[in-house]
């Protein structure tokens, strides 16, 4: 029995409401345990003037965090699933997740209600390759223009004007209590959420059975299947944030299945192919290997080769 904890955490407002909501999961279960939190800045929080598909992806979030996680300087890190890298050093593992907000994106704006209603031509801040795609293809007529920075930070530039709208993660907003600035919940149909979308995961070292033993009771397994078959699509891919590339499960039939939908599309969106398949809840990561070789059949490998410059491994098309 260890006495001590120590969470590592980005510092912005939604890393530490995680990272708290952890933080108070863990005591209410180990109450003689002192837990603390480790503030650690990220690659990806100190490059805020250049758009992620640029400078590197998914892995600019957690590199620093996994690194003093290796080093023994943290016990454990709690991400949000959609910034974790497919694949983590040998020495960490995924955990466990909580229970998954809201996957959607949200809509907000200072002056219109819905994003049928902007007008022609308005401006929609994101940082997001796949919502990029999604939205011009629904809309060829918007602009959409890059938004990078923290949660609080990105609503302030739309409250002030500098965008008509942007795009959100709803799963944040309501985190932070900030629900009320949401005007519309934008549909799977519309814009398919990213990979992990609104679950938390926790990472830490394989081999510390005592974290890896307190974890075990923050598990929420039909997000853990989902989230499981989402990452499992997106690694078949090889995608990270330098192509649209989106996914979302669910389990249906009282937690006997699982419906994958996803899709594959052009930065510009006039080019989307998307999949849905159905599996049993416990084959989630063979789901999501068939759903991204169908994409890949049906086109999506040509989409992949002009943005990565080569083919993919393992696939060949016949």
């Amino acid at each position: 029995m260890r006495d001590r904890i120590t969470i590592g955490t980005r510092g912005s407002q939604l890393a530490l409401w995680q990272a708290e909501f952890v933080q108070r999961e863990l005591l209410m279960r180990n109450p003689g345990v002192t837990i603390t939190l480790m503030k650690i800045k990220t690659t990806g929080d100190m490059i805020l003037d250049v758009p992620l598909a640029q400078v590197g992806g998914k892995g600019l979030f957690v590199k620093e965090i996994e690194e003093a996680m290796l080093k023994g300087e943290i016990d454990l890190a709690v991400h949000s699933m959609k910034d974790v890298p497919t694949f983590l050093p040998d020495a960490l593992h995924l955990s466990c997740m909580s229970k998954r907000e809201d996957p959607r994106d949200a809509f907000l704006s200072r002056d219109w209600p819905s994003f049928k209603s902007l007008p022609k031509g308005a401006s929609i801040g994101t940082s997001s390759l796949r919502r990029q795609c999604q939205l011009m293809a629904a809309r060829p007529d918007i602009k959409v223009e890059q938004l990078r920075g923290n949660l609080d930070t990105r609503i302030r530039k739309c409250e002030e004007g500098l965008f008509d709208a942007v795009i959100l993660a709803a799963a944040g907003i309501r985190r932070m209590g900030w629900e009320e600035r949401i005007k519309e919940y934008i549909g799977p149909e519309v814009c398919l959420p990213a990979i992990g979308q609104g679950a938390i995961g926790i990472e830490c070292r394989k081999d510390d059975e005592f974290i890896n033993h307190a974890l075990s009771a923050l598990q929420h397994q039909d997000t853990w299947d989902a989230v499981v078959a989402e990452r499992a699509f997106l690694g078949r891919l090889e995608g990270g944030c330098q192509v649209p590339i989106a996914a979302h499960a669910t389990v249906t039939g009282s937690g006997k299945k699982l419906r994958l939908s996803g899709l594959v599309g052009s930065v510009n969106g006039d080019r989307i192919i998307k999949g849905e398949m159905e599996a049993p809840v416990k084959e989630g990561a063979r789901l999501g290997v068939e759903l991204a070789e169908s994409l890949l059949s049906r086109g999506a490998d040509r989409i992949l080769a002009e943005v990565y410059g080569r083919e993919l491994k393992g696939y060949q098309e016949g």
